[in-house]
């Protein structure tokens, strides 16, 4: 079972588009998954070296490749029940999973991606994402970072910065580890600078209103004796939401 969003996350969804959940995950399961990244990123690091070597992989950050199917845990987190009831919520009960990004964003001087939107509403149902920190992440550890209210069609236009943290009107999620930050990709946001010195790490699932153009049941057919439940069968993109 899950929940559902209190009037005020429902509030804050319709007027700033961006909502923090805070101890979405906590406890042992916390604990199970940052130990899961790390034996998975520590896997796969010598291949992104390579790649960053030889020019085939980005240097500014790190994703695990595959990540559904390297460890259980990684395929229970997309309907979990922190989020999973905002999501429904928000999208009137239609919403489905598109794919995970498992990131890893190393220490540096300038953000690996400038302020940006995702989607535009003019040729995309509407996009939603989460973005679950392993870490404590602070303003200095490359937070997520949006502009309150962008994601509205009446916003903008916002101007071209050179320093993210010089954008007008943003606002920078931080948060504990196992907290999350659930997002409309309308809006425009970015990765804040991490001059923190250590790598942030963060599970970030993307997730969309069901469309035909999006129906794939090809993708997580391997999970099949998994995904058992109508719900979950629909929410994979296995069968049609109704």
């Amino acid at each position: 079972m899950f929940g559902r969003p209190t009037d005020i996350d429902c509030d804050l969804w319709r007027t700033d588009g961006a909502l923090l959940i805070e101890n979405a995950i906590s406890g042992d399961e916390l604990a199970g998954l940052r130990e899961a990244f790390s034996r998975c990123a520590e896997q796969a690091k010598p291949d992104w070296l390579s790649g960053v070597r030889a020019g085939t992989r980005p240097a500014a950050f790190f994703d695990l490749p595959d990540p559904m199917g390297l460890d259980d845990r990684f395929l229970e987190i997309v309907d979990h029940p922190s989020f999973y009831g905002h999501l429904m919520a928000f999208s009137e009960g239609q919403v489905i999973f598109l794919s995970p990004q498992f990131r890893t964003v190393p220490a540096a001087p300038l953000s690996y991606v400038g302020w940006h939107y995702d989607v535009h509403r003019e040729s995309t149902p509407l996009h939603m994402k989460v973005q679950i920190y392993l870490d404590d992440t602070s303003d200095e550890d490359g937070a997520f970072g949006y502009i309150p209210g962008s994601h509205l069609e009446d916003s903008g236009p916002y101007p071209l910065v050179r320093d993210p943290a010089s954008m007008p009107g943003h606002r920078v999620f931080s948060g504990s580890a196992g907290s999350a930050v659930l997002f409309n990709s309308y809006g425009m946001h970015t990765s804040m600078v991490n001059r923190s010195g250590r790598a942030r790490r963060s599970i970030i699932l993307i997730y969309e209103v069901f469309s035909e153009a999006t129906f794939s049941p090809e993708q997580y057919q391997r999970f099949s004796e998994r995904l058992t439940t109508p719900d979950r069968r629909q929410l994979f993109r296995l069968e049609r939401r109704p």
